[in-house]
């Protein structure tokens, strides 16, 4: 079985504003019954109770560097777990870009979309990245969830993979929506993470999808009956031109929810990657 490590905004309790949060509370813990090592990490909003779920200081997760924006930026990590649940959770901590979001999550009080949700995002992929070694663990493939996890994978290839501990990591990228707002990335994100500017870059903006599709070890379209995702990702020149890294998972909508045949798909998918 393989090492997962699982990259998302919203786990429930912690954050709840769209599918993507009972998705990543439900499948880690089905992919870890099927035998999987997963482990997950998500940011640590302001909001959320350290004494209520019992996250836990890990003091080789304190004070961990990298870079972002041509500084060298600080963050640690506590760990919790899932709630009923064996799944262990890593929260990263930065004062400046997580601590002040509300449980809007993606928004101001007052239902903007935030601005900066590109950048918030990037500093998430690079400070996963940053964390790794501190785990004493290392993942046979990074999970990436949405537009919000978009760019570890080129962070990954062009900083990262070729670093000792790093070596042979694959990564999978889960759409889960093509809401347009959420994303257009600007350019802005890409040269603060110290990323090559993506060929689909237009009037210094690109849809997230795109600029990782040359990078990703494999995208997987998770299709409901009502939202057909593999349409719309294939509509992307880039996606188009990497469309052998596409492949299609189908996903319950409704109000009772049954994601044991999404894990089991995914198990079946993650197996081909790995090869």
């Amino acid at each position: 079985m393989s090492k997962l490590f699982y990259m998302t905004t919203e786990i429930i309790p912690f954050a709840n504003t769209s599918s993507l949060a009972s998705f990543s509370t439900r499948v880690p813990l089905l992919l870890q019954d099927k035998g999987h090592d997963i482990r997950t990490i998500i940011p640590k909003y302001g909001y959320v109770s350290e004494r209520k779920y019992i996250l836990r200081e890990v003091i080789r997760l304190r004070e961990i560097p990298f870079q972002f924006d041509g500084e060298e930026k600080i963050l640690s990590a506590k760990s919790a777990f899932i709630p009923k649940t064996r799944v262990q959770i890593y929260f990263v901590e930065d004062n400046e870009w997580f601590k002040p979001q509300t449980n809007l999550v993606y928004k101001s009080k007052n239902g903007r979309i935030l601005s900066n949700n590109d950048e918030r995002f990037a500093v998430f992929c690079k400070a996963t990245l940053a964390t790794l070694p501190h785990l004493f663990w290392k993942p046979d493939i990074f999970l990436c969830n949405g537009w919000q996890s978009s760019l570890l994978p080129a962070i990954y290839k062009e900083e990262y993979a070729s670093k000792d501990f790093y070596e042979n990591i694959k990564t999978a990228l889960l759409v889960h929506n093509m809401d347009d707002e959420y994303t257009r990335f600007g350019q802005t994100a890409f040269e603060k993470s110290g990323l090559k500017i993506p060929s689909a870059m237009k009037k210094g903006f690109v849809n997230a999808y795109e600029a990782a599709a040359d990078s990703a070890d494999m995208i997987i379209a998770l299709e409901s009956p009502s939202n057909n995702i593999t349409e719309k990702l294939l509509k992307l020149p880039a996606v188009k031109a990497n469309k052998k890294k596409l492949v299609t998972v189908k996903v319950p909508e409704g109000d009772m929810l049954d994601y044991q045949p999404v894990a089991n798909k995914l198990d079946k998918v993650l197996e081909k990657l790995i090869g």
